[in-house]
């Protein structure tokens, strides 16, 4: 009785701060699932394209939702005492790791998406680091338009800081996780990943796109991103129902003599945790039960 009173409250909270809402989003199913103190784990086999090479690896999604600072696009510390400044996100943490011969690849995707306001990502971080160096790139959304600043260990690349108007590819994965209606179709102008973007060093900025949503079965979906000019499209096949668990991504990339490399990952694993609070030597089992 008690959980279900919290429920209720914080929907009372959610409709007076927010009544107008994304349309799109069922606020009790939406609560029961996020607002339950525990993070969405998701453990996905890799088979990551690096160097004109396959290489095995894992990839994990982790999806949960905070409270964030409008103002200074952070976590907040203490909500309570933010009042109109706090808004609920969901957030993605998604990391790779696999090896490229000798030495490991680890990269980190971080998308801030916010769940009643029907606004772009305030804020999308990404890294990548192996042993020749790291590179760090962040954007925050301000007056309609990102503002990014961009740090890497090539001397081409330098560091840089850019003024981009244009949806960012990386949200797509947090719109699916509130409703895929969220998901615009059509051509549009859209940043590619910025993990792409590392990896392959084409100049940051908007490029143009086609996405396109089809059914692939009673129960699952296909949400297609292609670009024209660069070469590149995602896939990512979903749950075409409530909470729309992604269930596999892949990456197509056709390079300028032909060759086409193909980066997939396949869900393996699923759980919702409160993984913040597993910390201990005792919990490093759970790693196992996940496939990690």
């Amino acid at each position: 009785m008690k959980n279900l009173f919290n429920l209720g409250l914080i929907l009372f909270i959610i409709s007076s701060c927010d009544p107008t809402g994304r349309k799109a989003i069922d606020e009790e199913q939406f609560a029961s699932r996020w607002y339950q103190g525990k993070a969405e784990i998701n453990v996905f086999d890799l088979k990551q394209m690096r160097y004109g090479e396959e290489r095995d690896g894992k990839a994990v999604m982790i999806f949960v939702t905070e409270d964030f600072s409008k103002r200074k696009q952070v976590k907040l510390d203490d909500p309570s005492r933010a009042g109109k400044d706090a808004m609920k996100v969901m957030k993605l943490n998604m990391t790779r790791e696999f090896m490229t011969g000798v030495y490991p690849y680890n990269t980190m995707l971080s998308v801030f998406t916010p769940v009643y306001t029907d606004l772009n990502s305030p804020k999308i971080t990404a890294s990548v680091t192996e042993w020749c160096g790291q590179s760090f790139v962040q954007m925050n959304s301000r007056n309609s338009k990102y503002q990014v600043k961009l740090f890497s260990y090539f001397e081409s690349e330098g560091d840089q800081e850019l003024s981009i108007s244009a949806m960012a590819e990386d949200e797509i994965f947090n719109l699916i996780r509130l409703n895929p209606d969220l998901v615009p179709t059509g051509h549009l102008k859209l940043i590619p990943s910025l993990i792409y973007n590392r990896f392959t060093h084409h100049p940051l900025g908007a490029e143009s796109a086609n996405i396109r949503k089809r059914k692939t079965g009673s129960n699952q979906a296909e949400m297609e991103v292609e670009y024209g000019e660069i070469g590149r499209k995602l896939l990512i096949r979903y749950m075409d129902a409530f909470p729309y668990e992604i269930i596999s991504w892949q990456e197509v990339q056709t390079k300028e003599d032909g060759t086409v490399e193909i980066t997939s990952a396949v869900r393996t694993n699923v759980e919702m945790i409160d993984y913040w609070k597993r910390n201990g030597l005792q919990d490093e089992s759970i790693r196992k039960d996940l496939g990690l």
